[in-house]
């Protein structure tokens, strides 16, 4: 069982690394300054975005990864 649960956390681990370097750099210059009301616009349905899907996804991994890794510990201490 000890195995699986580590074997599980690599995985999420990696999944999470994952999923950062796929994220968009968010770089705001002179560009965002004045293009600034497209972003109300694009607010609004950000969640339905490939952008706000990765950071869904990345909430939901790291959320697991605290979990399994209170759960590794306590695995090992007893």
């Amino acid at each position: 069982m000890k195995t699986a649960f580590i074997i599980f956390h690599i995985l999420i681990c990696l999944a999470i690394i994952l999923v950062v370097l796929l994220q968009p750099a968010k770089v705001q210059g002179l560009s965002s300054a004045i293009a600034g009301g497209a972003e109300t616009f694009f607010g609004k349905n950000k969640a339905r975005t490939y952008e706000g899907k990765l950071s869904k996804l990345t909430t939901v991994l790291m959320v697991l990864f605290v979990l399994t890794s209170m759960f590794l510990v306590y695995l090992l201490n007893k």
